[in-house]
């Protein structure tokens, strides 16, 4: 039997379009930018993560001469905020990249690793976890990583 699968996400052609809350983070990705150490791929990425709490936690890619022993910034964030914040659930994370100090023309997305860390604090929530993806020109909202990765390991 053959199945399909579709994937609803919402685009915006600017940061002004989006809800408050929504650009407030994506603009903190963008400031997360100044903490990515990329001397080998020169793609810098930024993530911000957003708690219930209403505390935000960012985090830039972390890269080594020993590959692959660095981080993307989306797992180095939500480390960040686990760490720092347990047991505070996850509700957003924006996920920005960027070459030359410009954001990419188009968005960027969380590798399967970050997605995976990512279902783990959405299960851990008990809801969808709301997802920026931005850019120069465009952006997309996902509502739930199973938008990104509709096969998620679940050990449960």
């Amino acid at each position: 039997m053959k199945r399909k699968l579709t994937v609803e996400y919402e685009e915006f052609s600017s940061r002004k379009e989006l809800p408050a809350a929504d650009r407030a983070l994506l603009d903190a990705a963008i400031d997360a930018l100044k903490g990515s150490y990329a001397p080998y791929s020169h793609f810098n990425v930024g993530a911000a993560v957003r708690l219930a709490d209403g505390t935000v936690v960012k985090g830039a890619n972390q890269e080594n001469a020993a590959y692959p022993s660095g981080l993307c910034a989306e797992r180095t964030a939500m480390f960040a905020a686990g760490a720092q914040h347990p047991g505070v659930p996850f509700e957003a994370i924006a996920v920005v990249c960027a070459r030359e100090g410009q954001l990419t023309a188009n968005p960027g997305s969380p590798c399967g690793a970050c997605r995976q860390v990512m279902a783990q604090y959405e299960r851990e929530a008990g809801k969808p976890l709301h997802i920026i993806l931005g850019s120069g020109a465009t952006i997309f909202t996902l509502d739930g990583v199973e938008s990104l990765m509709p096969f998620v390991f679940n050990d449960l």
